[in-house]
Order: C-alpha cells, then structure tokens, then sequence
C-alpha cells in the first residue's frame, strides 16, 4: 500500500505518516456490523455516543494540539472546536427527537397510522481540512444515533486528526465496523464514494467536488446524498452608526480561521462615497493582527493557511484580481518563505469587469461601492453559490428587504458571516448544497421515513364492483 503523510503548516515539520486504506475491507466491514448496531435500542446507541462525548471532553487538550499542529489554526481556536465535537451528542440527540419522532394517528376503520424512521444502513463521510473534527463529527454523531454505520475518510491533510477521532468513537465502545476510518487522497475518496456497498455519501468539501458528486449520484436516486459546499460569501454594511464596530464584525467575518471557513466573507459591499473611513477602520485592525504559530505566545488571531500549495493559489489569485483591474488597499503578503502564512489583504475589485465568482478559501477581502441598496443587493446575489450573507447597520425594515430578497441558506443581521450556530440548520443553495441542510437538520437525511397504516385483526370487504352472488345463482337457476 502506499503510504499518506501529514506536515504542520506552521513548521513544515512531519507530523504524522501512515498507510491509505482499504476501501472495499472498510466497506464490507461496515456492511456487517450495521444490522446489529441499528437494532440496538436507542436509548443504547445514545448512550454509547454520550461515552464518546465523555472520552473527547477527557482528551480536550491532547485533542486540540493535535488539531493545531496538523492544521496551523491558533490553539484558542481549536479548543474551541473541540468544545463542538462534545456539544453535538447532545445536540444531535435533541435533532433526532425533534426531526425524527415517532407519531402516531388515527385512520379510517379504527386503523392507526405510525410514522417512524430507519436508518439507511451504510453511510460514507468524507471530511475537510479545515474543521477536521467538527465538520465531519457533524454528519458521524447523527448518522450513528440513527443506526448507521459509518465510514470515513479524513482529509489527506488533516489525516491524523480524523484517526484521532475514530479512536475516540471506539475508545467509548463502538465496534469498529460501525465506524470505521480509511485513509487516502482523492482516488481513495472516489473509491468510496463509488462503492456498490455504501448507501449514501455526506460531504463537506469544495464545490467543484460536489458538483462532481452531484451527476455522478444523478444515476443512483437509491442513494442519499448530502452536499455541504463552500460559499462566495457577501457582506453588506450599510449606514452602520457604530463604524468601528461594523469593522470589527467585517474583519471577523474575512479573516477568521486564516479566511479558511466556508462562511467566511469574501465580498464587502458598501456604499460608493460613504466608505472611506470603514475601509480605512477595517484595514487599520487587520494591520494589528498577530498572525503567528499556533502555540506562540502572545496568541495569534490568525495561524498559516492549510499548505504551500494554497499559499501559492491564494497569491495567483490575488495578483489575478490586481491584472484585471483591482486596486490593492492592504496586499497579501507572506511574511515567512517557503510557508504559508498569509498576512490579511484588503482589495477594491469594484473597477474589475467580470469578476471571477470563486470561493477564494484564504484572507482576502474584496470591497465593491455600489451606488444604492438595491444595487448592493443586486451584487449581492451576482454569484452562483448561496452559503452565507449578512447586513451590517440599517433599521429593521431594511434588513426585513435585505432577507426576504438575499438568495442564501445563512443570513445574519448585524453579525459576521460566519459562525453559524449548531441547533439551527446549516446550509445553502446554488452551488453551495444540494438542499440537504446539516447541523440540526442532520437527522432528516441520516434516517427516512416510514408510513404504516396498521390494524389488530384483519377487516376487509369490497363494497362497488362486484357482481351480487345471489342474483348470479338465480340466473343460472
């Protein structure tokens, strides 16, 4: 087999190095533990996932220098995101009561009608690179609450962070071929997601992939499919009255993660003339922004972006923007040769024709004045994906004609982009999610329902349409 390694961004240092996996064992593994793990009562498969809990909050700090190091995001952050792999038990518990209850009504003839759920058997996860944890934690907890089992595969970048949380499933006492995780890059990841033996896919990942995904499930309605893409996220401040407040909100939005969340704002709109001493606001605190090694001491807002590689893509893009047009306010530089940390940069691409509509997944910020608010919903929506978007300043009423005419699954009122709570749905539209929103939601394609009209003892009688059996007799008399 051939072997899979992991580097921390911050150092380049080996972190962790291990052999890809064997798709069709893991399958077929999983395809017999499933039956017996679904049939467990689910008081007792909750149980179980509370000891999982259990395990990760006693592991938090081993846990979350794990992440930072494999990642490069600051240690705060990561502790944070730790908190989240524990919080979902519990979350996910209260989604799959409230989402997937049992009901029970009557019907016709003293019959009773009973709605339940069953799992869809063999689910394979394939997970991202930037929440290495809680992403795909997101789609594991309610799919194994359901009856699933499942199979996953981590991120080729972030694998040690995905065996980590396998370990920690099976440390709790989930056997494992109910969940179950294989290493690999891409090709490995197409092996499973083609697998005749898995019966459906959850992905958090890029949209090019998904879209990828989208027509090769075209064929396989059998099959559920859950798409959790990325965004090109615009952020609308408009006659905000605290300008240093909208700054920050707009600086958190951008800049967060190394920019490396798919709610991340990648577009600011604001209004032509009134936007000078913003702009100027939100470039004066990202010159203020440590940006630093995970563990360094004072703690960095921002750590490296995930690899050279997207250091490198994210600098092309920037220069790209510069070329058609765009004027630099706050460049993107690189501070350290030969890794990829990424100073915040701020450009005004309002001059750029034809604007590349991509997902650019690093710090940077592009500003485009519009003269009104209908033209900054306009721009707005002028993209394909629809994860996020958020107002900044306006009364009421404004924001009320900003929701009820921005095209997105996320929408926020004088808060950042990003953020999104975990007991409320999360997703998108356009190229940002195929209507299967995770989160809260989760439980609606982790299990499907059942509609049963259901009677003690058997009655039946055809009342039309019947020749009468005595008058049939009387003929034949």
């Amino acid at each position: 087999m051939a072997t899979i390694t992991s580097y921390e961004p911050a150092t380049g240092e080996t972190l962790w190095t291990g052999e890809t996996g064997d798709v069709d064992a893991e399958v077929s593994r999983a395809r017999g533990a499933w039956a017996g793990w679904a049939s467990k009562p689910l008081a007792v498969r909750i149980e179980t996932l509370r000891r999982f809990a259990n395990v990760v909050r006693g592991k938090k700090d081993q846990f979350a220098d794990l992440i930072a190091r494999e990642t490069g995001k600051p240690l705060w952050e990561t502790a944070t995101e730790v908190d989240a792999v524990v919080n979902k038990v519990d979350i996910s518990v209260s989604a799959y009561s409230e989402r997937t209850s049992q009901r029970r009504m009557e019907g016709a003839m003293g019959a009773r009608v009973a709605v339940r759920h069953k799992p869809h058997g063999v689910l394979a996860v394939l997970g991202p690179y930037n929440f290495p944890a809680h992403l795909p934690n997101g789609h594991i907890v309610p799919a194994l609450i359901a009856g699933n089992a499942v199979v996953f595969k981590p991120s080729e970048k972030t694998p040690a962070v995905g065996e980590f949380l396998v370990n920690c499933f099976h440390e709790a006492g989930l056997p494992e071929g109910v969940v179950g995780c294989v290493q690999g890059g891409p090709d490995v990841g197409k092996a499973l997601a083609s697998h005749p033996g898995i019966d459906g896919l959850l992905f958090t990942g890029s949209a090019r992939a998904g879209m990828a995904l989208h027509q090769q499930y075209a064929e396989m309605p059998h099959k559920i499919l859950a798409l959790e893409l990325g965004g090109n996220n615009p952020l609308v401040i408009w006659d905000a009255p605290d300008t240093y407040s909208a700054a920050v909100l707009a600086v958190q939005s951008a800049f967060l993660s190394a920019g490396q969340r798919c709610t991340a704002a990648r577009r600011l709109i604001v209004k032509d003339g009134a936007h000078e001493e913003l702009v100027a606001t939100i470039c004066r605190i990202a010159d203020r922004i440590i940006v630093g090694d995970p563990h360094s001491n004072p703690p960095p807002f921002m750590g490296p972006v995930i690899d050279n590689q997207s250091a490198d893509q994210l600098q092309e893009a920037f220069l790209d923007l510069i070329i058609k047009g765009g004027r630099p306010i706050k460049h993107l530089d690189r501070p350290i040769e030969n890794r990829p940390f990424l100073t915040p940069a701020v450009i005004d691409v309002t001059g750029v024709a034809n604007r590349p509509d991509a997902e650019l997944f690093g710090p940077i910020l592009q500003v485009i004045r519009v003269p009104d608010f209908d033209a900054a919903l306009a721009e707005a929506n002028a993209t394909r994906f629809g994860l996020a978007a958020s107002l900044v300043g306006g009364s009421p009423e404004l924001y009320d004609r900003f929701w009820a005419n921005i095209r997105a699954g996320v929408i926020n009122w004088n808060k950042p982009t990003n953020g999104a709570p975990s007991n409320a749905p999360f997703g998108g539209v356009g190229l940002s999610g195929n209507h299967r929103p995770s989160a809260f939601y989760a439980a609606d394609y982790c299990a499907y329902p059942v509609t049963s009209s259901e009677a003690e003892q058997a009655r039946a009688s055809i009342g039309i349409g019947l020749r009468d059996p005595y008058a049939a007799n009387e003929l034949e008399g």
